[in-house]
């Protein structure tokens, strides 16, 4: 098979990452992420004014952002973009469980984003930030989609984030790592690799 026939089926286990698993990784994390910060913004803007006539003083005017309105809405969009960096920290199983919550997320976010824009909330409305949030939930439940469908094929992070084993002691019982210049060079003439723990 040919390089790049390779490079577009999945690496066997243990082996190489794919290029185009990496690609995947980047646009789920890039669709959650940029699905829920569109709607933690569109949520904190104002949904609705209401103004309220007080005789002859001057009217109270009153802004409502979507966090007021539907206060559940922002802390979903805050665990969706949470979540959305957590796609790199995890791997296979784990990686697809935490994509069917962040699509449900997404889709919670977006049915808070669909009832604003339908909803008879008091005072003049303001639909575009509604419609914002609408969007950025779908993107993001896109995101956690693409993850619960393709993320146990997708590489994990490198294997310096992974706890190593404790090295072992050399012949004498002290760590490599303790070890002097001198007796450095005394085990390289003896033919022994000081850098093997």
């Amino acid at each position: 098979m040919s390089a790049t026939g390779d490079a577009a089926t999945p690496a066997p286990s243990g082996g190489a990452p794919t290029v185009r698993g990496r690609r995947e990784l980047a646009y789920a994390v890039l669709l959650c992420l940029a699905g829920a910060g569109l709607a933690v913004w569109a949520a904190t803007r104002t949904w609705a004014v209401e103004v309220t006539a007080r005789g002859g003083l001057p009217p109270i005017r009153q802004d409502r952002s979507g966090a007021q309105l539907l206060p559940w809405l922002s802390a979903l969009a805050l665990v969706e973009l949470a979540g959305g960096g957590a796609v790199l920290a995890t791997r296979g199983r784990v990686r697809r469980l935490l994509g069917v919550l962040l699509a449900l997320l997404g889709l919670a976010v977006a049915a808070g984003g669909g009832y604003g824009l339908t909803a008879g909330f008091v005072g003049e409305l303001s639909r575009q930030w509604p419609a914002l949030c609408l969007l950025g939930g779908l993107l993001a439940a896109a995101g956690g989609g693409l993850a619960a469908w393709r993320g146990d094929r997708w590489p994990a992070m490198g294997a310096r984030y992974e706890r190593r084993p404790r090295p072992e002691p050399t012949p004498d019982g002290r760590p490599a790592a303790q070890r002097s210049t001198r007796e450095t060079w005394d085990a390289l003439d003896r033919g022994e690799d000081p850098t093997v723990s």
